[in-house]
């Protein structure tokens, strides 16, 4: 096994890249068991509790398993791609369709469990959205995914808001060019201020089947414009 020492910094890094280089160039092969941490951190120059950090970020990544009283054994060739990743890497369509999931559903909760907190942040929302409207379309982009944050967040179901919120950076590129690509605002500055206006309104009287149908249909239009760019 010829590793090679490592520099000084920064330590733990450098040796989870050492060892995933073995791996994934097929040094050592699915099946194999990994030297003992003494070994690793004799051939790479370093602590064992930086190979430990090390295996850790390894077996994070789903390339390595620990098996109590046997050791460290290689079960993957190719890292895991962990969730943001796998968002940036998706069609902003495919996107697009697990936020109506989400947000429908959000939608509808919200209109069962909003407080007057959330109607005060909702109506501010709503306002900001339309002053957003007189600025470029970065600006609107973001004034209407704060919008769609405070009605999530009014459902008050922070597995449900987390699951929004890493949506948001693949959201907010592929609504920008939407809207330039398609000059959605040419005509119409403040585009899809009707339906958020009904949708606000249908939360703020608790109509969870009216606040779902509208935020669908809603989605539903920009979808379509998805499919058909």
């Amino acid at each position: 096994m010829s590793l090679g020492a490592l520099r000084p910094t920064p330590l733990v890094e450098q040796a989870t890249e050492r060892l995933r280089a073995q791996i994934t160039d097929g040094e050592w092969t699915v099946g194999t068991k990994l030297p003992g941490e003494n070994a690793l951190a004799q051939a790479l120059g370093v602590g064992r509790s930086t190979v430990r950090e090390a295996l850790r970020a390894l077996a994070g990544a789903g390339l390595v398993q620990a098996r109590q009283g046997a050791g460290v054994f290689v079960i993957a060739t190719k890292p895991q791609e962990d969730w943001p990743t796998q968002l940036r890497r998706a069609a902003i369509t495919d996107v697009y369709e697990v936020r109506m999931l989400i947000e429908v559903e959000a939608a509808q909760m919200a209109a069962q469990r909003r407080t007057d907190d959330d109607l005060t942040a909702l109506h501010a929302a709503l306002a900001h959205r339309r002053e957003a409207a007189k600025a470029g379309n970065a600006e609107f982009v973001d004034a209407d995914i704060a919008l769609h944050t405070s009605l999530v967040a009014a459902a008050h179901n922070p597995v449900l808001l987390a699951l929004f919120s890493e949506f948001v950076p693949v959201l907010r590129q592929g609504l920008i060019d939407l809207v330039e690509l398609l000059h959605l605002r040419t005509d119409e500055p403040n585009h899809g201020d009707d339906g958020h206006t009904v949708l606000v309104a249908a939360i703020e009287r608790a109509d969870a089947e009216a606040a779902g149908r509208t935020l669908r249909e809603e989605l539903k239009r920009t979808l379509d414009r998805l499919h058909a760019v």
